[in-house]
């Protein structure tokens, strides 16, 4: 039988970079480098490193087929009723429209519920943008990430502060993920145990773009092999520490 997939869903955009040869200060001009055009998107760069991790995955978003485009809309209900979830083992949703998401959510809920326990589909939420509507996305999905910029939007200090002060708003039996960039990455389950896992630092910090959607992918990844989250959170910080070494994604694993 074929292996089942991971499917991202959520952004592609196109990322227009341009290096320069230190962080340019404010109202300064800067010689450019070089510029590279590369795609990007949380759940698009997610999908990019579960490939190259070896996992085989899918992305679901809106797509056009000129290099520069503008208003597309994101995944509606409407459009995620024809997938087939039978196809996957995994389901990654990155926040955006939140009242469409919930929509999807509960068509895999309801799905999973006709399932026998070893073939329900897992899922992941990531809650990046402090958003007020992306909010209601606390409840949906075993593994939820909140951001750091949404962890301070509400009142939070660090990881552990905002894992304790918001592990009440998942779902039972759910697990909540924060990285804090350079202080590493905390977890906390239903079993009440903090998990830390420090930062993992590249010898030369080169391109941070897309560090953490490597985190959450290769968090994502050890989980659906079969690892404890104390294991997927040191992976995860690992793999998105040698990306920050790397230009774009390619040399990660």
């Amino acid at each position: 039988m074929e292996e089942k997939q991971i499917l991202c869903v959520g952004l592609v955009v196109l990322d227009v970079i341009n290096v320069v040869d230190k962080y340019p200060e404010e109202d300064t001009d800067s010689r450019c480098l070089s510029q590279r055009w590369q795609r990007g998107g949380n759940a698009s760069n997610s999908c990019t490193v579960l490939s190259l991790l070896g996992a085989p995955c899918a992305f679901m978003g809106s797509l056009a087929a000129d290099h520069v485009a503008e208003n597309l809309p994101d995944v509606s209900a409407k459009d995620f009723e024809k997938v087939d979830l039978t196809r996957f083992k995994w389901i990654h949703i990155e926040g955006r429209n939140a009242s469409e998401q919930v929509k999807m959510l509960q068509r895999i809920e309801q799905h999973n519920a006709r399932q026998p326990a070893e073939q329900r589909i897992r899922v992941s939420v990531e809650i990046e943008k402090p958003r007020e509507e992306l909010f209601q996305l606390f409840g949906y999905g075993d593994v939820v990430f909140v951001s750091k910029d949404v962890a301070r939007h509400l009142g939070f200090g660090s990881a552990e502060e905002a894992l304790r002060g918001l592990y009440s708003r998942v779902r039972k039996g759910a697990t909540l993920v924060c990285a804090w960039a350079e202080q590493g990455a905390d977890a906390l389950g239903p079993d009440g145990q903090l998990l830390h896992s420090d930062a993992v630092s590249p010898p030369r910090v080169v391109d941070t773009l897309g560090a953490g959607d490597t985190f959450n992918a290769s968090v994502i990844f050890s989980l659906s092999q079969g690892k404890s989250m104390l294991e997927a959170l040191r992976f995860g910080c690992k793999v998105a520490g040698k990306k920050c070494g790397v230009h774009g994604f390619d040399g990660i694993v």
